[in-house]
């Protein structure tokens, strides 16, 4: 099998293009600079499309997985622009390049984001769930809406709805280690907030099943079958890491600190289930927060 990968130089991408290859299938790098001599790479406009050198084929299916790291400090205006276009335009201007193409790839797995829910407190999330509410919301929506003309023109399309990634070495996990290792971690406002996490091995897993899975199109949520919340989450880390997590972070402060980031982030409650990942006969490998956690810090 070819296939062809945006993002494949970040966290997930690198993972997904390793395990592909290690398993004797073709992985096509799309990259925005200029490709290294002998990599197995093709560059990628992502403002226009473009896919350089041309050619009437690109690769049995396509993973896209390029957008702009939600995570930071706080959402500027040109943070939050940078968040769509790297999303939306980005997802429309390849599908356009990909529908064009005198033989398209059979399948095109989009990636998505579980924040297209909105917060929504203790309701059990599924696919067949309505967006919510919110900038990621609203991103979500436009971001899978912008991969409708593969559909049209007979793509299998799927829209990966993933969670937070847990993994060695990056994610989301990265980003929460340091404090955590120094003896500051703590509850983030209430506690009682939903956390739906994925471990980095069940999202390559995830992404390999539906490309070998013709039922499945559409939202198809990427997330552990066990959400746990954010109180939850915080005792098992600290647990893991042997370290106390007596600091909390009242919402107030989280906002103050993140603005609006931290009601989307930190302090939405989003209890989603991998419906029909699970229907479709996958089987996650770490289903549990405490495994998925001693797996990815090697605890």
């Amino acid at each position: 099998m070819i296939v062809a990968v945006t993002g494949s130089s970040g966290f997930l991408g690198s993972a997904l293009v390793s395990s592909l290859r290690a398993d004797g299938h073709r992985a096509i790098a799309l990259v925005r600079r200029e490709p290294r001599p002998g990599e197995e790479a093709l560059r990628w406009d992502p403002s226009s499309g473009t896919i350089l050198p041309p050619a009437l084929s690109l690769a049995d299916v396509v993973v896209h997985l390029a957008g702009e790291n939600v995570f930071g400090i706080r959402w500027t205006a040109a943070k939050k622009q940078r968040i769509r276009e790297s999303r939306v335009v980005s997802t429309r201007r390849l599908t356009g390049t990909l529908t064009r193409l005198a033989k398209p790839p059979a399948v095109l797995v989009c990636a998505s984001g579980i924040n297209c829910y909105g917060s929504r407190g203790d309701e059990i999330l599924t696919e067949d769930s309505a967006h919510g509410s919110g900038f990621l919301a609203e991103v979500g929506r436009e971001w899978e809406a912008a991969s409708a003309a593969a559909i049209a023109r007979g793509i299998r399309v799927v829209n990966l709805r993933m969670g937070p990634v847990l993994g060695p070495g990056g994610g989301a996990l990265a980003k929460m280690l340091t404090p955590f290792r120094l003896g500051l971690g703590g509850v983030v406002g209430s506690g009682a907030q939903w956390m739906s996490w994925i471990a980095l091995e069940d999202v390559i897993g995830a992404i390999r099943h539906v490309l070998a899975t013709d039922a499945l199109r559409g939202p198809v949520n990427a997330v552990a079958p066990t959400p746990v919340t954010n109180t939850e989450f915080t005792r098992t880390l600290g647990r893991v890491l042997g370290r106390p997590t007596l600091l909390p972070m009242p919402a107030l402060a989280a906002r103050l600190a993140f603005g609006e980031m931290a009601d989307e982030l930190l302090l939405a409650s989003l209890r989603v289930v991998p419906t029909r990942l699970q229907a479709s006969g996958y089987r996650f490998r770490e289903p549990t927060l405490e495994g998925a956690l001693r797996s990815a810090l090697d605890r």
